[in-house]
C-alpha cells in the first residue's frame, strides 16, 4: 500500500462534490453504489456519513483505479466493495452480492487525471502516447484499430456522431489518404493529421485543441460509452428504493442529453421527481482549482 501514499502528482480531484453532499441526504445504513469510483474520492465522502451497517459497492474497469480505490477508502467504517465491472452490468454485480434495492446510484462520467497522464493509454494529445484509448483493456478495439481499418465513410460518420465534428469528412479523408502510406501509430501522429486537415494550429488563445472533438469521438466508440450509459440510465429506476438518488456527472452534450431525456421521461411516468431543473455546474473557484471540472454538469432525480 505504500505505493500509492506518494503516487498524489496525478490524484483525482472530486468534482461538484460539495454541491453533491448538500443535496443528498444519507441514512447512516444507505447502501450506495458508485458506478464510477474512480480513485474514491466521491465515495470517500458519502462513506464519511455513514455507519457500519452502511455499504459502498463501486465499480470500475480499471485495475489501477481499484488498487488506489481500496487504499483510500480502507479509513471508512461503512462495509466497502470493489468490483471490476462496467456499470452497464450492474444488475449482475447486485446480484451476486445479495442486494435488492439502493439509496444512491451515482456515475461521474469523467476520466481521472491518471488515466489522462498514463502514457499507454492513449487518451492524450499534448504526450506522444500508443493510440489505445481503452478503458478496460479485457476490451479487443483499440483507437489504431478504428483509425487502421474502418472505411472512410463509416470512419466520417463516428467522428460526427460521436464527436460533434462539423469536419468529419475532410478528417476522415485525410485519415485514409495518411494510412494508404503508412500506419497510424501514436495519438501525436493523429493529432497532427487532424490539424493538418482542420487547417489549424494549437495555440495558448484556444484553449480546446483541433483534435477534441476527434479523440473524444474514438473514445467514446472504443469504450461503448454511450450504449453503457443507457443501459445504466435504462435499469436504475428498478434497483433504487423509494426516495433514493440517481446522481450522474456528464461531461459533454451526447452524455447530458442521454441523462436529461431519461430523467424527463421518468418524470412523465411519475416513476422521478427532477431535484435539478436545470443542470449543476461548478463554480468560477472550482474550475480555477480543478480546470478539469469546467464542462462537468451533475443532474440529480429522485425515485417516487
Amino acid at each position: 500500500m505504500s505505493d500509492f501514499k506518494d503516487n498524489t502528482s496525478s490524484e483525482h480531484i472530486p468534482v461538484l462534490i460539495e454541491q453533491i453532499a448538500e443535496l443528498l441526504t444519507l441514512p447512516q445504513d444507505a447502501v450506495i453504489v458508485d458506478a464510477t469510483v474512480g480513485h474514491g474520492g466521491h465515495s470517500l465522502r458519502f462513506g464519511a456519513k455513514l455507519g457500519p451497517r452502511g455499504t459502498i459497492i463501486g465499480l470500475d474497469v480499471d485495475e489501477a483505479s481499484l488498487a488506489r480505490a481500496q487504499f483510500i477508502l480502507n479509513p471508512l467504517k461503512c462495509n466497502v466493495t470493489l468490483v471490476r465491472e462496467n456499470f452497464a452490468n450492474l444488475p449482475q454485480v447486485l446480484k451476486e452480492h445479495n442486494i435488492d434495492k439502493v439509496d444512491l446510484i451515482f456515475a461521474d462520467l469523467g476520466f481521472c487525471s491518471a488515466q489522462l497522464n498514463d502514457p499507454n493509454r492513449g487518451f492524450s494529445f499534448q504526450q506522444n502516447m500508443p493510440l489505445d484509448m481503452r478503458l478496460d483493456s479485457r476490451i479487443k478495439t483499440t483507437a489504431k484499430d478504428i483509425v487502421d481499418t474502418y472505411d472512410q465513410k463509416t470512419l466520417a460518420d463516428l467522428i460526427y456522431e460521436y464527436g460533434e465534428e462539423r469536419a468529419s469528412r475532410r478528417i476522415a479523408r485525410f485519415i485514409v489518404d495518411f494510412r494508404k502510406n503508412q500506419q497510424i501509430m501514436t495519438t501525436s501522429q493523429l493529432a497532427n493529421l487532424v490539424c493538418k486537415a482542420l487547417n489549424k494550429i494549437p495555440s495558448l488563445a484556444n484553449r480546446i485543441h483541433p483534435a477534441t472533438k476527434t479523440f473524444q469521438a474514438l473514445r467514446i466508440a472504443v469504450n461503448d460509452e454511450l450504449a453503457c450509459l443507457e443501459r445504466l440510465l435504462q435499469f436504475a429506476p428498478d434497483y433504487l428504493k423509494k426516495n433514493g438518488h440517481i446522481a450522474v456527472i456528464s461531461f459533454h452534450s451526447l452524455e447530458d442529453r442521454l441523462v436529461k431525456y431519461n430523467f424527463r421521461q421518468n418524470k412523465l411516468q411519475q416513476t422521478y421527481e427532477i431535484l435539478t431543473k436545470k443542470p449543476i455546474i461548478p463554480t468560477e473557484e472550482e474550475i480555477s482549482l480543478n480546470p478539469r471540472a469546467r464542462s462537468s454538469k451533475l443532474r440529480i432525480a429522485k425515485r417516487l
